[in-house]
């Protein structure tokens, strides 16, 4: 399979149906060597493209990734940024806010992260917990303290949905670019992979109680993730649904669309100019003569 991007995409006003979106598809590799070779050609595509990013210090990117637990967010972000200069990418991971975030705005936190220009920003999970958790235990709402009236399901999801839109519409208009993934699992292959963090000694450590009582809020997790995704996927700020059953394969399609936006960027190396010839030309000069 060729990986296209816009096949991923989900359009600006477009209803989600998440059960209408594959969590596997056919794959872009026939082979574990083939998509060892693929992946390191697009990671060296991606590193030339960030120093170039890094040098015209035009714009900035901001990378989002959403999912259900062993979705495989930290292996994507690993295995695909691996070529990149750790100078010019960030990563964050936001968990439960602490006490001092709670006395914000909801998108106080984050926007403290949000990425330079000339740098790529990764935010593993991000600001949509706030209406994706949240909207689930809606007991973590009330723990906000937000002034009465403001916290009703009727008005919060709604608001916070347009914050967020004209959040990352502020953003493009000042030249970052964010590009939104939805790591999409399905429930039987999450429980696979459950199971082998509890047979593989080397994966205790990524499981715990808590996973298997989220689990038993897939279909609400679901609801949640259908409403963000129809609200919020933008022309300038598009989320893309990524079939994350098959790890690799989601791996190379997320490549592809980082590959894809970067390459749609006009960007160049900074120009000489007659100033700057002079400039270098003497010191060259000096450093001939010894």
């Amino acid at each position: 399979m060729k990986i296209k991007s816009k096949d991923f995409r989900v359009q600006e006003g477009k209803k989600v149906s998440l059960d209408k979106w594959p969590t596997r598809v056919e794959p872009a590799y026939q082979s574990n060597r083939k998509y060892k070779k693929i992946l390191k050609k697009q990671v060296a595509e991606l590193s030339e493209l960030q120093r170039l990013h890094y040098a015209s210090n035009q714009y900035s990117v901001l990378l989002i990734f959403q999912a259900m637990d062993a979705a495989g967010k930290d292996g994507a972000i690993r295995h695909v940024m691996s070529g990149i200069n750790p100078q010019g990418c960030q990563v964050f991971s936001f968990k439960h806010p602490s006490a001092a975030e709670l006395e914000h705005d909801f998108l106080w936190r984050t926007s403290q992260c949000l990425p330079e220009r000339g740098r790529i920003g990764i935010f593993n999970r991000s600001y949509y917990e706030e209406v994706l958790i949240v909207r689930v235990h809606p007991e973590i709402l009330r723990s906000q303290g937000l002034p009465d009236g403001l916290h009703t399901e009727k008005t919060i999801w709604e608001g916070r949905y347009r914050s967020i839109v004209d959040l990352e519409n502020h953003l493009h208009r000042n030249g970052t670019r964010v590009i939104k993934f939805f790591l999409h699992l399905s429930e039987e292959e999450q429980r696979k992979r459950f199971l082998d963090r509890i047979d593989e000694p080397e994966k205790n450590w990524k499981f715990s109680q808590s996973d298997i009582e989220e689990r038993k809020f897939w279909k609400q997790y679901m609801k949640a993730y259908e409403a963000c995704l129809t609200a919020t996927s933008t022309k300038r700020a598009p989320w893309y649904v990524v079939p994350a059953d098959d790890k690799q394969n989601a791996r190379l399609i997320v490549s592809k669309i980082i590959l894809d936006t970067f390459n749609s960027l006009n960007m160049h190396y900074p120009a000489t100019d007659a100033k700057r010839e002079q400039e270098l030309m003497s010191i060259r000069r000096q450093l001939m003569h010894k």
